[in-house]
């Protein structure tokens, strides 16, 4: 029987001393464990360090941790497959927990017919906290949500060969937020096949408080203007809530117009409330707060990004194309 091939698991941290333990746990705890870990650490001023110095890896298995005070998500990231010695390479974040057999799941895929070079895994919202699980679980799509032909995956479960990485140029160094994206598309124009495995699972959590949840959007859709992502989904969303106060001030003079202001906006949010009601396992008797809170959740995320996206945009336009190029 021929051997799994090795494979390098790397991933970024900073101040993740509260949820690095559950990482750790959840690694030794995979069916199959990755050759090797690379942790890089942007400048972490809790335990998380002293922590993951002290683990001992699981047999078959070494990890390094790189210090790099100040390195954002892209360049840690970037020097953390640089150190790998493997030619696959598995990407997740330290505030994650692996699914047990996700290695063994990310590392299968590469053997199939296609022979992918990027393989994209899925991701299940969890939380300690109401709040966290109620945003985590609006925010989320469900796997009947996703078409395997347009997923373009996140960072928190990924892989890739070196030579693929390679090809697109790494992560983009000059983008702080969304560079998940911009890195999938790159690798998408490069020729890269895609593989999807949606049972290669990890488990995340949300912001604990709607501010930091809006603070936390914010920032993406700040880095969709700096990237140049989404202008027409965006200009969409402006559209809507210009719109949406329109019918709203007309109303005061003809109160028939909160009709179809009222369908409009159920009808949008109904996607948001229907994820949370299919995870309704995770609230209990709070599924009502719960499934009330969901459009509240979608406005706040919605302004946020409104708020955001220009600034990059500004950003960008302020900038030398080839800085900004996808």
């Amino acid at each position: 029987m021929t051997p799994p091939p090795p494979v390098s698991l790397v991933l970024t941290v900073l101040n993740e001393a509260r949820t690095i333990p559950s990482f750790l746990a959840s690694v030794r705890e995979q069916t199959s464990v990755p050759t090797e870990i690379v942790v890089v650490d942007g400048g972490s001023t809790d335990d998380t360090v002293a922590i993951l110095r002290k683990w001992t890896p699981p047999g078959g298995c070494t990890m390094s941790v790189v210090s790099a005070p100040g390195a954002g998500i892209s360049e840690g990231r970037n020097r953390a497959v640089r150190a790998a010695a493997h030619d696959i390479v598995l990407v997740t974040d330290g505030g994650t927990v692996l699914e047990p057999r996700w290695v063994e799941r990310m590392r299968a895929a590469f053997d199939r017919e296609t022979e992918p070079t990027v393989v994209g895994g899925f991701f299940r919202p969890v939380g300690a906290a109401f709040m966290e699980r109620a945003i985590a679980c609006t925010g989320t799509p469900r796997r009947e949500e996703v078409s395997e032909a347009t997923f373009l995956p996140s960072s928190r479960s990924f892989a890739f060969t070196k030579n693929a990485w390679e090809s697109a140029g790494g992560y983009p160094e000059w983008l702080d937020y969304c560079e998940d994206l911009v890195f999938d598309l790159r690798l998408k124009e490069r020729g890269n096949t895609f593989a999807f495995v949606p049972d290669a699972v990890v488990t995340w959590s949300a912001r604990s408080s709607l501010p930091g949840f809006m603070k936390q959007y914010y920032r993406y859709a700040r880095g969709d203007g700096k990237a140049g992502l989404w202008p027409k989904r965006h200009a969409v969303r402006y559209a809507a809530y210009a719109t949406g106060l329109a019918l709203t001030g007309a109303s005061f003079a003809q109160p028939w117009v909160l009709v179809p202001l009222v369908v409009g906006f159920a009808a949008y949010t109904s996607k948001f409330v229907r994820r949370v009601f299919a995870r309704r396992d995770q609230f209990g008797a709070l599924t009502p707060l719960a499934l009330g809170l969901a459009p509240v959740i979608v406005v706040a995320g919605d302004i946020a990004k409104m708020a955001g996206y220009p600034v990059g945009v500004r950003w960008r336009a302020r900038r030398h194309p080839a800085e900004s190029e996808v």
